[in-house]
């Protein structure tokens, strides 16, 4: 048995989680000098509630121990090779803890550095997890989470954009980021895409881009959403049945990522189909 983990920066939501048993290791989310583990003892509802009143929050990777844990539990529960797809190493330490517990651990462990953030690491899961239940091999499904990271796209809209300039990984967007500003990153980068009157007219816009998208090859998508559950089904309701959107999941932007975005954040994430 093959068995799948991630770290919960994935986004990766229930239904995805239990279609492929996937083990999730939280990530860390320090709020006024106080650590919690993202998924266990912090909702979303309060996290951001706490980061709108000004709380001083930072994020870190998972321990080495706490990878350990995660592949010493899927050997105990039968698996003789894990596949762990992560966060990417210019995001975060994740992939660099994941890889010092793979050399200590009791089954064979293969990290996938996905060089992504978000859901998008969920997709480069989603494709891996498809290929393996298909009954491809390890070094395949590998290879398609690989492929899988080096097409992915998303267009979004940052809930609170002074948070996100604020965090630095916006840098590559010239000019001002307006609640309404469609942002887009792909592997051309990060850049503006247009600007919406309000946020039914970016929903409007997003959707279109992404059904143009599909309508070339065929895609799996995530929409998610930070606190903006209405508008989220808003979009899917736009997506749902579009030529070339194979399937179409929901997400919560959780504390590790919305902690550079902020409340009000919303998009779609995508990857075209391969393998």
């Amino acid at each position: 048995m093959i068995r799948i983990v991630t770290d919960s920066a994935s986004m990766i939501p229930p239904a995805l989680r239990h279609r492929f048993d996937v083990i999730v290791v939280a990530m860390n989310v320090t709020v006024d000098g106080e650590e919690h583990h993202e998924g266990h003892d912090l909702s979303s509802a309060d996290f951001y509630a706490r980061l709108a009143a000004g709380a001083i929050v930072t994020t870190s990777a998972p321990s080495p121990g706490a990878f350990l844990t995660a592949y010493r539990q899927a050997a105990r529960e039968g698996a003789h090779h894990v596949l762990s797809i992560h966060t990417g190493s210019n995001y975060s330490a994740t992939v660099s803890a994941a890889t010092i517990a793979a050399d200590n651990a009791d089954v064979a462990v293969s990290v996938i550095d996905t060089q992504l953030a978000s859901f998008p690491v969920a997709l480069c899961l989603w494709a891996a997890g498809d290929a393996l239940a298909a009954g491809q091999t390890i070094t395949a499904a590998a290879d398609i989470a690989r492929s899988t990271a080096a097409q992915t796209g998303s267009v979004f809209v940052v809930g609170v954009p002074e948070l996100a300039r604020r965090g630095g990984r916006f840098v590559a967007v010239t000019g001002e980021i307006a609640p309404t500003s469609i942002l887009e990153l792909d592997a051309a980068g990060m850049r503006e895409l247009d600007r919406a009157d309000d946020i039914q007219a970016a929903v409007d816009l997003m959707a279109h881009h992404v059904r143009t998208i599909a309508a070339r090859q065929p895609l799996r998508a995530g929409i998610g959403d930070a606190l903006r559950p209405t508008v989220a089904a808003a979009l899917a309701d736009r997506l749902a049945g579009s030529p070339g959107i194979v399937e179409l999941t929901r997400y919560e932007v959780g504390p590790s990522v919305g902690a550079h975005t902020g409340a009000g954040t919303i998009g779609i994430v995508y990857a075209p189909v391969v393998g």
